[in-house]
């Protein structure tokens, strides 16, 4: 009883700690947004960043709460200056309505970040931020405030696009180790062979995180499009020169920083990365991807409907009769079959996976599918879907994701805007190859 007695005053008094912290650190958050120095201002973001990485994760999300009421606009003082704004629309009534049409919590943000390691500290505040909006949907418009800011302060522009190579500081190789999220790097040697002359490694970096990498792309200087990610990934040279390279696959995209989630680099990252190795390489006459397709799996597995939006009607009955098939060798599909099954697969069999794989794909256009992640980014970014690769990742997640499909995507660098406004409204360019599955 002791014991118990004991612990329920030791957690009395961290709650009674964590709360006058919290008071401590709302005040300090008053201050800043009061100071109209410069050097002042300074001084106490300083100083509510270190109240801030002292506090718990339960006081953390109490300053989130705090946020979203009490650094919130006015509504009585929006209200009233949005009526002289309808009254009189002119430049005097509309500035005083985006004065205070603006939460005060976006100017402590930007006060924050004029402090060293204030734009580290808003990554990481609004990192624990998505993990408490789970749970609190109330919280998205603090949110919305964070997204917005920092797409403006990561605009590409800001950005330096950078190779990764062998010779680069060790913190960076190893932060390429820690966040690759698509294939991972077994070890130091596996590292140093993605990072060989027919390889390439590019990142941005931000000039107030000069030491953390925000997103990289892996890149394979190859002979021709690839249809499997062994050859990709397997140790010793690939016998191809970089500079009689035909092609560059990107095999791998990765972000580094949980607290940019939404603010788009990916597609600037490419596109800027398909300039510059055309400029390197003169020869290289093929942008594209070998790309995973993460939802495949489940997609298969949920029973979801399987029509081909607008492709033609006889698509329907083919897709289902690729689905019986799948059905009638596996079973019921909500477990993906051993890579050696799939390896003894015959034509018909494989030719039914490749006409669900491009059901799948080519439903990336309606709004309402529950569609692939990466099919989306692609697609939006201006790519084409050229080909689907059986067996491309007998990996034991390429088969618990995809059952091994991989596809490629195209970046034809001379319709990438073209591409991209038919996938606004809802048109998905592929290969008559991909089309002709169905």
């Amino acid at each position: 009883m002791e014991a118990r007695l004991f612990e329920r005053l030791r957690k009395a008094r961290q709650r009674a700690r964590e709360s006058s912290a919290v008071r401590a650190l709302r005040e300090t958050c008053r201050t800043l947004l009061g100071e109209r120095g410069e050097a002042n201002s300074v001084k106490f973001a300083a100083r509510l960043i270190e109240q801030y990485r002292a506090l718990g994760s339960e006081a953390r999300a109490e300053l989130f709460d705090i946020l979203a009421g009490e650094f919130a606009p006015d509504p009585a003082q929006v209200l009233e200056r949005a009526r002289r704004y309808a009254e009189s629309a002119s430049a005097e009534t509309l500035h005083p309505l985006l004065e205070v049409t603006e939460p005060p919590r976006q100017e402590l943000m930007r006060r924050i970040n004029r402090a060293p390691e204030g734009t580290a500290t808003l990554l990481a505040m609004r990192s624990e931020l998505l993990r408490e909006l789970k749970r609190k949907p109330e919280l998205a418009a603090v949110d919305a405030d964070f997204r917005h800011l920092l797409a403006s302060w990561f605009n590409p522009g800001f950005l330096a696009l950078v190779r990764v190579d062998w010779g680069s500081p060790a913190r960076l190789l190893e932060q390429i180790i820690r966040h690759e999220a698509v294939h991972a790097i077994r070890d130091w040697t596996d590292l140093r062979r993605r990072l060989e002359p027919d390889r390439r490694c590019f990142a941005f970096l931000h000039p107030a995180l000069p030491e953390d990498l925000l997103i990289f792309v892996e890149v394979a200087l190859t002979d021709a499009m690839a249809d499997s990610i062994e050859p990709l990934l397997a140790d010793g040279p690939s016998g191809v020169p970089p500079e009689r390279a035909r092609c560059a696959v990107f095999y791998s995209i990765s972000n580094c920083q949980p607290g940019l989630r939404g603010v788009s680099l990916g597609n600037f990252l490419i596109k800027q990365v398909c300039e510059r190795l055309k400029g390197e390489f003169p020869r290289l006459n093929q942008f594209c991807t070998l790309s995973p397709m993460p939802g495949f799996a489940a997609w298969l597995r949920s029973g979801a409907p399987l029509e081909a939006g607008g492709l033609r009607r006889r698509a329907t009955e083919r897709i289902e009769s690729a689905r019986k098939a799948l059905q009638s060798a596996f079973g019921e599909l909500r477990e993906p079959p051993a890579l050696a099954a799939l390896q003894g697969a015959d034509k018909a069999l494989r030719e039914a996976l490749l006409t669900l794989g491009a059901a799948y794909l080519l439903r990336a256009g309606e709004r309402d599918a529950a569609t692939d992640p990466v099919a989306r980014f692609h697609l939006n970014n201006g790519a084409r879907i050229e080909r689907l690769n059986f067996l491309a990742n007998g990996s034991a997640r390429g088969l618990r994701e995809s059952w091994g499909l991989m596809v490629n995507y195209v970046y034809d660098l001379a319709r990438i805007e073209r591409y991209h406004q038919s996938f606004v409204h809802g048109r998905v360019e592929a290969a008559r190859e991909v089309v002709n599955q169905l």
